[in-house]
């Protein structure tokens, strides 16, 4: 597994298969990444991606081990935008 510390804000997370999926926020505890709801791919909602989802941290980009189509249908999102329907 890859170390936490190594995943910085504002880095560029791409799926296996090279294509953007996110920008980090920050780490969320110590096993998730949360993501920039800025981001365009993100519209507008922040979603969150399990640490063991990353394969490597290298160049500034965080590379998961899922493709960015698999990571999108599979990402957390935050309890109170699921319930409300919009960002907080």
């Amino acid at each position: 597994m890859v170390d936490a510390s190594q995943i910085k804000e504002h880095i560029e997370i791409v799926g296996s298969d090279g294509i953007h999926v996110g920008t980090v926020d920050h780490m969320d505890g110590s096993d998730r990444i949360k993501l920039a709801r800025k981001d365009p791919a993100a519209h507008g909602h922040h979603h969150y991606i399990p640490l063991d989802w990353v394969e490597s941290v290298e160049n500034d980009k965080v590379r998961l081990n899922k493709t960015s189509q698999e990571a999108e249908a599979q990402w957390q999102h935050d309890n109170a935008e699921k319930l409300s329907g919009g960002p907080m």
